[in-house]
């Protein structure tokens, strides 16, 4: 073949690879977007975010083991807004031993929404018993520059095989459960029990199934989770990936995780250990472990 007609080739060619990796660039970054950081330093050890179920502008986090009873309420941009505080476990000095994950949904008033803080962690897997924390979400938490003191019912919970860790709490409207995911050991196991509970009960978790991800620990540790405003879409993630999951004719969610789930956009983070939809279930917003860390926003790809 001549020079001149292997040019005549190439030259289309390479255009074409130009133009399709200019599209992909456009549509990662549509997909991924830095909406705003954290803004106090106080913030460093965050390990949940969850989408208010009143205000569409507002999210709530909470940092891990080492703080005391608190979350907090920000906007997408990282201001924040409010910092609630709650009496906590009154055996442990700051009030909680490893708060993991929160979530927000439905509970014993069907016209209210309900925040859910998960004290979930347990590193060295020898907890007596685990607690979650449930609060009726109020429309002043979205106000500036307040300091709250919310009213919290608790709740403790016990495995049915025995301690594990675990980082990902969600709410299940649809059957009206609450959704605990271990984290560690080579394959992770979903428990569930009824949001009808009264306080300081002291509960046994139903064990649903085991779930299983190819990769090398701990970066395939099950980290966060949550479920959509509707129930209809479920995520879990590890601190590679993004897993995701469309529920089908309301089947039970643990049902519809034991399928393959899809791979959504993902950066992995820092230490990315949150993750939460927007009340409107077309995107999710992770956030990462350190001081002054970015939010990331995501589209769900249709």
């Amino acid at each position: 073949m001549s020079r001149s007609r292997k040019i005549k080739i190439i030259i289309p060619i390479v255009v074409i690879l130009f133009f399709a990796a200019f599209a992909e660039h456009r549509h990662d970054a549509q997909q991924l977007n830095i909406t705003g950081r954290l803004r106090i330093k106080e913030m460093d050890e965050i390990s949940g975010i969850a989408v208010s179920g009143i205000r569409k502008d507002i999210y709530y986090i909470h940092n891990d083991s080492g703080d005391t009873s608190r979350f907090f309420a920000i906007t997408p941009d990282g201001t924040l807004k409010n910092v609630i505080y709650f009496k906590g476990d009154p055996s442990q000095t700051l009030g909680a031993v490893d708060c993991e994950d929160i979530a927000v949904g439905i509970g014993p008033d069907k016209n209210k929404s309900y925040v859910y803080l998960g004290d979930i962690g347990d590193n060295r897997g020898v907890r007596k018993y685990i607690t979650i924390y449930r609060f009726e979400e109020k429309p002043n938490w979205a106000k500036d520059s307040l300091i709250k003191n919310a009213e919290v019912v608790p709740v403790h919970y016990k495995y049915p095989d025995g301690p594990k860790d675990a980082e990902s709490l969600m709410i299940d409207p649809i059957e009206k459960l609450i959704y605990i995911v271990s984290k560690r050991s080579d394959s992770v196991t979903v428990y569930t029990t009824p949001l009808n509970f009264k306080a300081n009960d002291t509960l046994i978790l139903s064990k649903k199934c085991k779930l299983y991800f190819n990769g090398f620990r701990p970066f395939k540790w099950i980290t966060a989770g949550d479920i959509s405003r509707d129930g209809q879409q479920i995520l879990l993630k590890s601190y590679e990936k993004v897993y995701y999951w469309k529920r089908s004719n309301n089947e039970p969610v643990w049902k519809t995780m034991l399928k393959t789930p899809t791979e959504l956009p993902y950066k992995p983070e820092k230490q990315g250990e949150a993750i939460g939809f927007t009340l409107d279930g077309k995107g999710y917003y992770t956030t990462s472990e350190g001081a002054f860390a970015p939010i990331y926003y995501y589209t769900i790809p249709k």
